[in-house]
């Protein structure tokens, strides 16, 4: 354990001072770009994915990004680091802009580097976090880098729900019923609030007519210190692989209270090129330097693709 940054605050109740981030993955889905260059650090316009979690991570008041590595992905940590030679041309050239933009992580988080040898799966990526944690840290947040969740504030308000009820929270969005043996689903208590449930039980990947519910999973964690002793007991699953939904599991049997809050903005999967791709348009069309042009030349070429298709339509027709 360490307790020796004397810039981080004193623990209070609903703190966090350490966001977790799983990044040891091989990023196969993105291969051949991800051969020599992390996933984590694929731009989503011009910021790195990685630089988008830790402005999601300080906007909740934590001031450390544990970021969990494989031997072979140090560059991510490198993005963290000061370029002097890159900055001094840049003020030279007068290209503030630029500028600002490369000095964007300086002072915004301590990044720190925890190294996975090899992958044992989400839980056994987070249960390498404890080390970096001070004595006093009662809870511990994860975010998923895979998992953009827009707009930034949802890990703010599962620090309130943890307030109020202890224990541990996740985010949770609500899908299409038919859509529910895509992800992990939450089998809840009833309730009155829309947004906050206590959890049951979790179900991986069900079939429609057995999901407990159509609340799902999805990239963010607020656990409660007790996950470290929880994993530490939890077996080895599929692929020798330790689950955090099992160790979760496993609190939940000892009477450890588990709520989700239920978020109703956007998520985009970074993990895959598909959902890569429409995040990239999404961030761009809200940009002021890029989005007018983009939302002009999208409307003209979907228009382009539906004449064509009606053209396809109507030639077959014939």
């Amino acid at each position: 354990m360490t307790s020796n940054d004397s810039t981080n605050a004193p623990s209070q109740p609903g703190h966090v001072r350490t966001v977790v981030v799983p990044a040891a993955g091989l990023g196969t889905r993105f291969l051949p770009a991800t051969k020599t260059v992390p996933k984590e650090l694929l731009p989503v316009v011009e910021t790195p994915g990685i630089e988008l979690i830790a402005k999601e991570a300080a906007a909740a008041g934590a001031t450390r990004l544990a970021i969990i590595t494989a031997p072979k992905k140090t560059g991510i940590m490198g993005h963290f680091d000061k370029h002097p030679e890159l900055e001094e041309t840049l003020a030279e050239r007068g290209k503030t802009e630029q500028l600002d933009r490369v000095r964007a992580v300086d002072g915004l988080i301590d990044a720190v580097a925890v190294e996975q040898e090899r992958p044992l799966g989400l839980g056994h990526a987070i249960g390498l976090s404890e080390q970096v944690l001070d004595d006093d840290e009662e809870a511990v947040a994860v975010l998923l880098p895979d998992d953009l969740v827009m707009p930034f504030g949802v890990l703010d308000k599962m620090i309130e729900v943890r307030k109020q009820y202890g224990g541990s929270v996740l985010c949770a969005f609500e899908v299409d019923p038919e859509d529910v043996s895509k992800y992990g689903v939450f089998d809840i208590e009833p309730s009155d609030d829309p947004d906050v449930k206590q959890v049951k039980a979790m179900v991986e990947k069900p079939d429609v007519e057995d999901a407990p519910s159509n609340f799902v999973a999805t990239g963010r964690y607020l656990l409660d210190r007790q996950i470290f002793d929880a994993l530490r007991s939890t077996k080895p699953g599929k692929g020798g692989e330790i689950q955090v939904t099992d160790a979760i599991e496993s609190l939940i049997e000892q009477g450890h209270p588990v709520h989700i809050v239920v978020h109703h903005g956007a998520r985009h999967d970074l993990g895959n090129p598909g959902g890569y791709i429409r995040a990239c348009v999404d961030f761009a069309l809200r940009d002021d330097t890029y989005g007018p042009s983009l939302h002009r030349w999208l409307n003209k070429r979907v228009a382009e693709e539906n004449a064509l298709d009606s053209f396809e339509e109507t030639f077959q027709e014939n």
